[in-house]
């Protein structure tokens, strides 16, 4: 299973992408989970310890390395480099390990999207290409709004977008704008979950608005998100109600993409 997760800021899509992860990982699958959002909140919503997330930078940052591998130094416009860069040792390198989870945080694509041609963006598609394409663990990408770090090359490879929706417009509204770029990559299959549902009426808020969108489920409003925010702590851990939640989540996908 190879998901991208996506959505409006600060609409949840870190917390499914966190809770995802572990659950999948205590079904005693090898799971990768991917930073790709510049926020770089998905540690957190795992579970890593602080001293744990010591050891992680963005790729994107390293300097040296980018220069290592392309032949080119990071931010550099204009120049030759390697367009196809060695990245089939980084995850295990620069990733680390936690309650069966191996997290790698990517960093952001410089300003101009996908379309910046730079030593950082190609080091960056070519991983994730690697990633989709070649790596056999359960895969859960947590994007930001935009899908700059996905490519043409690699979306046939995503199982599927998960576009992360609370019941109200701005979100819903981000939600289409995800659509249309997904669409443009021809991603084949693009999901809904709701988020800090209270209601009946915030359900259909949601479906109703995107009605041309499999719903695959809805987590709550739950305090204890925000308590595990505050703490530093994965929702996955003081939380059975969210775990329950996303199991349902996670069936419902799997059914899906197995129809």
């Amino acid at each position: 299973m190879k998901v991208a997760i996506s959505g409006k800021g600060g609409v949840g899509k870190t917390t499914l992408a966190g809770v995802m992860a572990r659950i999948l990982a205590d079904q005693g699958r090898k799971v990768l989970a991917i930073d790709a959002d510049p926020d770089s909140n998905l540690a957190s919503a795992i579970g890593l310890p602080k001293e744990a997330l010591a050891k992680l930078s963005p790729i994107a940052s390293m300097t040296s390395l980018i220069e290592e591998r392309t032949g080119s130094k990071k931010g550099t416009f204009g120049s030759m480099f390697k367009l196809n860069p060695k990245v089939d040792d980084l995850p295990d390198e620069m990733g680390v390990n936690y309650q069966g989870v191996k997290l790698l945080l990517l960093g952001c694509i410089p300003q101009g999207g996908g379309g910046c041609f730079c030593p950082e963006n190609v080091l960056l598609k070519n991983l994730v290409r690697h990633l989709l394409v070649q790596r056999e663990e359960a895969l859960i990408i947590d994007m930001e709004a935009g899908l700059e770090h996905l490519g043409r090359g690699s979306t046939g490879s995503v199982d599927a977008l998960i576009i992360v929706v609370e019941p109200g417009q701005r979100a819903i509204s981000t939600a289409k704008q995800i659509k249309k770029l997904g669409e443009d990559l021809r991603i084949k299959n693009m999901m809904i979950v709701g988020n800090k549902v209270n209601s009946d009426q915030d359900r259909q808020i949601i479906e109703g608005n995107l009605s041309d969108f499999p719903v695959l489920g809805h987590m709550s409003f739950n305090p204890k998100v925000l308590q595990a925010d505050r703490e530093g702590k994965s929702p996955y851990d003081i939380d059975e109600k969210i775990k329950d939640e996303v199991k349902v989540i996670l069936t419902e996908l799997e059914k899906r993409l197995h129809q």
